[in-house]
Parts: C-alpha cells; structure tokens; sequence
C-alpha cells in the first residue's frame, strides 16, 4: 500500500493530519508531507478513511 498526493489538489486543511499525525504532516510552509508513503498494511482502514475525508479527494492508496 502506498498513499499518493495529487498537489493540484491539496488544500492542505489538515484532515488527514488529524487521523494520522505519523503519516501526514502539514509543514510550516502550508503543504502537507507524506512522512510515511508505505505505512503497515494493518492500518489500510484508517488510510481509506484519511482518504474519504479528504475534501479535496486529494489522496489515493496505489496498491
């Protein structure tokens, strides 16, 4: 499992920072860093979930 950003459409609200602080990181420039592209497959439910909340539909899991 790997998570991809599609920058043209990141808004950088933080979301996905809010469910996985260890995955996602919104920098002091404003743009959100994926910290970990390929996190535990055991946590694939709560990588789907940062992706449905995103409302930019910014990101994707690429299997």
């Amino acid at each position: 499992m790997r998570i991809v950003v599609d920058r043209t459409r990141c808004a950088s609200t933080g979301m996905c920072e809010a469910l996985a602080p260890d995955v996602f990181e919104i920098g002091d420039d404003g743009a959100l860093t994926i910290v970990q592209e390929s996190p535990a497959e055991d946590r694939r439910a709560q990588m789907e979930s940062a992706c449905m909340d995103c409302p930019t539909q910014a990101l994707r899991i690429d299997d």
